[in-house]
């Protein structure tokens, strides 16, 4: 008993050491001021929208010598003082009467603006709820059921931001428009898989080669509910998003500044000098959760059983934003529900650990950032009554690791690069027979 406590002390260090490599590398400290521009003739004016917007204006008011001023909004909990960026909170995952204030103020912040003036916008993941202006006709109570609709539907973050981009007054470009004739410099921590800028806070700054016929097709796949007023909205094309071609972009920049290939990156460089080869199996990995879980365990048990296809010891990273189509009465978790899964599919296999986690602190609807599991986990879940897979046909990975005592719980992490996945393998089984190798 007390060499397996002193392994999964050992698992759990490592592991945790690498999952703060990836939030590390996102930090706006380290990752932004290399990006910023050169003074402007005219103003700075900074705006933005995003869990790690506060962090991302204080690292810009650190590094800036010239006058600036400007606002920004971030998910509530999230704030850091800053003396010349004002910082407001909103609520995230479904905005609020502060979301949609705040995207009216930081329009009316980027009004009036000449051609000799720089707007900074700085975004990240979340800003898709904290920039909550509906389009005309539409009101936030509107919005607020289709979100509440679109986060239990098992939707891609991807679709679920092109329904918003076709709903909103500033999302898909115009905040863009809004700025004219001012340049715009869009810096972006990428929260989405394969780093499209229209994906990221849906788009304030870009062009949206998606339309509102794109947007109702998402709505209607998912079997969701339209109020009578987004219906209409969508079916008759008055949401239509700013269109990457459309000449009153050419004045806009955007930079990515950080991203999840690059936090794994920074994970698996840890990793090596601890002396474990780590195998990065995709920033981009997508599909419901728990059926993630199923192969990656199955890959797991492949390493342990066959020394395939990577030799022990090793950890395999990945990084995405699997979903969750919630049927049950937890609140979700796309980390919980992959652990979850992975953990039966592994069924108590020797030498095999994990940590899932959201970047941001913020696993779902928990202000929980995910959970590692060990091989023990379910032998210990039976022993106090905890039935795995009754969890996880009830959605409720979080009830279930909370129970354990195997949370993980970060606070605001002030970044968002995606989930971070880490199964580490610490030995292969005794090779037999002649297929072994």
């Amino acid at each position: 008993m007390g060499a397996d406590r002193v392994a999964d002390a050992a698992a759990r260090k490592l592991l945790g050491d690498l999952f703060a490599a990836a939030v590390g590398y996102a930090q706006p400290a380290s990752c932004l001021p290399a990006h910023l521009p050169e003074s402007p003739r005219g103003r700075l004016i900074v705006v933005g929208a995003g869990k790690a917007s506060a962090a991302m204006a204080r690292a810009v008011e650190e590094h800036w010598s010239g006058a600036l001023e400007g606002l920004v909004v971030t998910r509530q909990g999230y704030a850091v003082p800053c003396t010349r960026i004002e910082v407001v909170e909103a609520a995230h995952p479904v905005p609020d009467a502060a979301s949609v204030d705040a995207a009216r103020r930081i329009r009316q912040r980027v009004s009036g603006l000449t051609d000799d003036d720089l707007v900074l916008c700085l975004i990240s993941g979340g800003g898709s709820a904290l920039l909550a202006e509906p389009a005309p006709g539409l009101t936030l109570a509107d919005k607020q059921a289709l979100s509440r609709a679109l986060l239990v539907s098992g939707a891609t973050i991807s679709e679920i931001n092109c329904v918003r981009r076709h709903l909103s007054a500033i999302k898909g470009g115009r905040l863009a428009l809004a700025c004219r004739p001012a340049r715009v410099l869009t810096l972006l921590i990428s929260d989405v898989p394969g780093d499209r800028p229209v994906d990221i806070a849906s788009g304030p700054t870009v062009g949206d080669p998606t339309t509102c016929a794109d947007a109702l097709a998402i709505v209607e796949r998912y079997r969701i509910m339209l109020p009578a007023s987004v219906r209409r909205c969508l079916e008759r094309g008055e949401g239509e998003s700013i269109k990457p071609d459309d000449p009153r972009l050419a004045g806009c920049t955007t930079r990515l500044i950080a991203t999840p290939q690059a936090a794994l990156e920074a994970a698996a460089r840890v990793a090596r000098q601890a002396g474990v080869r780590a195998h990065i199996l995709g920033d981009r990995i997508e599909g419901e959760a728990r059926e993630v879980g199923r192969v990656i365990a199955a890959i797991a048990r492949q390493i342990v059983d066959r020394g395939q296809p990577f030799a022990a010891p090793c950890v395999l990273l990945s990084g995405g934003e699997t979903t969750v189509t919630v049927r049950g009465q937890g609140c979700g978790g796309r980390n919980v529900e992959f652990l979850l899964a992975l953990s039966i599919a592994l069924a108590g296999l020797p030498g095999v650990y994990a940590l899932a986690a959201d970047t941001d602190g913020v696993d779902g609807r928990a202000e929980i950032a995910g959970a590692l599991a060990y091989p023990h986990t379910l032998a210990r879940a039976c022993a106090i009554g905890r039935d795995p897979r009754a969890s996880l046909a009830d959605n409720d990975g979080h009830g279930f690791f909370c129970a354990l005592g195997d949370s993980l719980v970060t606070g605001p992490t002030l970044t968002n690069v995606n989930d971070f996945r880490a199964v580490l393998i610490t030995a292969s089984a005794p090779a037999t027979g002649p297929s072994a190798g």
